[in-house]
């Protein structure tokens, strides 16, 4: 069940959707223009998320949780899993506010967090496929960087041996 935010108002409980560069992040609707939401400590926004084993869950204004992003209300497991009441979803929500949390991206991810919200099971859509390859393309950017960084060093010590030995050369012409 998917619906765009600008037509229709959430409703406490809604799980919302936000595009992010990537990836998707996922909030608790719990009223009064509020969300609760998993952050990981290098930002919600960060892609850097894939190394973070540690989230705090937050409370913050929805606009401020989404920026610029396009978000929408998508309770998307309504019609296979039996959803939780409205009042033992935002009580359990309201009480880890603070808290810190274990955090994978495979499997304890601000999609997880709040699919166990709603209820009471703890499900990801995003982890497969799309979180492997970016996990792939990762680790090759870092090898990549890595081989770069050593390559440049070495590049730099045979440029001052050359310039070492020229150096050498001109001072015993002098002698």
């Amino acid at each position: 069940m998917l619906i765009l935010l600008q037509q229709v108002e959430p409703k406490p409980g809604d799980l919302i959707e936000i595009s992010r560069f990537g990836y998707r992040h996922w909030a608790l609707y719990v009223g009064y223009g509020y969300v609760i939401h998993l952050v990981t400590r290098t930002g919600f926004s960060s892609l850097m998320s894939v190394v973070a084993d540690k989230a705090v869950v937050r409370k913050e204004p929805l606009w401020a949780v989404v920026k610029d992003d396009d978000y929408w209300v998508n309770n998307k497991h309504d019609r296979k899993l039996p959803r939780r009441s409205v009042d033992q979803i935002i009580q359990e929500a309201e009480s880890l506010v603070g808290k810190t949390m274990p955090y994978s991206v495979t499997s304890e991810n601000c999609e997880h967090f709040v699919t166990k919200l709603r209820y009471g099971v703890a499900r990801s859509d995003q982890v497969g496929a799309e979180w492997a390859l970016l996990c792939v393309c990762v680790c090759v950017y870092a090898m990549v960087a890595g081989m770069v960084g050593i390559v440049g060093i070495g590049v730099l010590v045979a440029a001052a041996t050359f310039i070492g030995s020229l150096l050498s050369d001109n001072k015993q012409e002098d002698e």
